[in-house]
C-alpha cells in the first residue's frame, strides 16, 4: 500500500423519504380521515478514525461517498424506512478540511473518534399531520429533506511521541530500524526514506513510545524545496524531536554539522515558530566512521552553541540504549499532567 496524505472527497448524506397523502379505505369506514406516514430520515456520512488503516490511499479510488436516501412514507400510518449511514474510515490524526472555505472542519485525533460529516435530511411529514378542524382531508404532505453535500480534503498528520529530524543521510532510517519494529528502506544515498515511517520502541513491561522518521528536509523546505516540505506538516504532531546530525563530512551538503543543525532549526521556525520552540534532543550519529580527534572537535563546537549532543552508532548500537532511555523519560515527563487530570 501506497503512502498517501491528502486526498479530495465529495461526501453527500442521504435524502429524506416524502411523506405519503393517502386516506383510510376499509369497509363500513366511509370517512377514514387521512392515514399517509412520514418519510424515513436520510443517513448520514460518518468519518470514523480507524487503526485498521495508517494511510489514505484506500479513499482515492473513489471520490464520491454517498448514503443511502430516507424510504418514502406509506399508507395505514406506516413511516418510510431511515436510509442507512455511511461509515468512511480514515487513520487516526486525520484533519478535515472544507476545501471552499478553507475551515477545519474536524480532527479525527484519538481511535474510534467518529465525526458526522454530512448529516441526513429529514423525512417528510405524512398528510396526517395536516389534519386541521377546517381541513379534514387534506392531500398534501411534506417533501423529504434535502441532501448534504460537503466538498472536503482529507490530511493525515501522523501522531508520534518523537519525530525524527535531520538532513537526508543522517541515519534515521537505520537508526529507525535498530531501536523499532519499523523496517523503513536504508540504503548509502540521500532521500531513501520518501514516505515517514512510524515505530514503535518497547519498554518491555514499562509501555512503548512511538517514533516517526520524517522524510529528510533540505534548506528552503519551508519554501517547498526538496523532498521534505510535503512532510513538514508531520512533525507537528510529535511531542518533541530527536534532532540527528551525522558527524561523517562527506556526501553532506554543508560540511558543517554545526551550520546543518542549525538551517533544520531555520527551516522549523520559518514553518511554524511553535515547532521551532518545542523540545529536541540532539545526536551525532556515524561516530564508528569518524576518528576521535574530529569527534572532539564536533562536540566542543556544539558545546559552545550551549548543546551537550548524545553520541551515536545505529551500525554498532553504540549509545542507542542511552539514548532510548532518554526518550523515555521524556515521553513519561511529558505524559504525566493528562495522568494527574485523569
Amino acid at each position: 500500500m501506497r503512502f498517501v496524505d491528502e486526498v479530495k472527497i465529495t461526501c453527500i448524506s442521504g435524502e429524506g423519504g416524502k411523506g405519503c397523502a393517502s386516506f383510510r379505505r376499509e369497509k363500513f369506514i366511509p370517512y377514514g380521515g387521512p392515514d399517509g406516514g412520514d418519510g424515513g430520515r436520510g443517513g448520514d456520512v460518518i468519518l470514523v478514525a480507524s487503526e485498521r488503516c495508517n494511510t489514505l490511499d484506500h479513499l482515492r479510488g473513489r471520490r464520491v461517498y454517498k448514503a443511502k436516501p430516507g424510504e418514502p412514507g406509506q399508507g395505514q400510518n406506516k413511516n418510510g424506512r431511515k436510509g442507512a449511514f455511511l461509515e468512511v474510515m480514515v487513520p487516526v490524526g486525520t484533519i478535515v478540511m472544507d476545501i471552499e472555505s478553507e475551515v477545519q472542519l474536524a480532527d479525527l485525533s484519538k481511535v474510534d473518534q467518529r465525526v458526522v460529516l454530512c448529516k441526513g435530511g429529514t423525512g417528510g411529514k405524512g398528510n396526517i399531520h395536516f389534519k386541521t378542524a377546517n381541513m379534514r382531508t387534506p392531500t398534501n404532505a411534506g417533501p423529504g429533506g434535502p441532501a448534504d453535500e460537503k466538498y472536503v480534503r482529507l490530511e493525515l498528520k501522523l501522531i508520534a511521541d518523537v519525530g525524527l529530524l535531520g538532513f537526508p543521510n543522517a541515519g534515521k532510517s537505520t537508526l529507525i530500524s535498530a531501536v523499532s519494529n519499523a523496517r523503513p528502506r536504508v540504503a548509502d544515498y540521500p532521500f531513501t526514506t520518501l514516505v515517514p515511517n512510524l515505530g514503535v520502541v518497547s519498554r518491555g513491561w514499562e509501555g512503548s513510545f512511538v517514533i516517526a522518521d520524517i522524510p529528510g528536509l533540505v534548506q528552503g523546505a519551508s519554501q517547498g524545496v526538496g523532498l521534505g516540505h510535503r512532510f513538514l506538516r508531520h512533525v507537528e504532531r510529535c511531542s518533541f524531536f530527536l534532532h540527528l546530525v551525522s558527524v561523517a563530512p562527506w556526501g553532506e551538503p554543508v560540511e558543517d554539522p554545526v551550520e546543518r543543525w542549525q538551517m533544520i532549526n531555520k527551516e522549523l521556525a520559518d514553518f511554524s515558530p511553535e515547532l521551532a520552540e518545542r523540545p529536541q534532543i540532539l545526536a551525532l550519529t556515524k561516530i564508528d566512521l569518524v576518528d576521535p580527534e574530529l569527534l572532539a572537535e564536533t562536540i566542543a563546537a556544539f558545546k559552545a552553541q550551549g548543546i551537550e549532543p548524545m553520541l551515536i552508532s545505529s551500525v554498532t548500537n553504540k549509545g542507542l540504549k542511552e539514548l532510548m532511555d532518554d526518550c523515555w523519560l521524556r515521553v513519561q515527563a511529558l505524559h504525566e499532567p493528562e495522568d494527574e487530570d485523569a
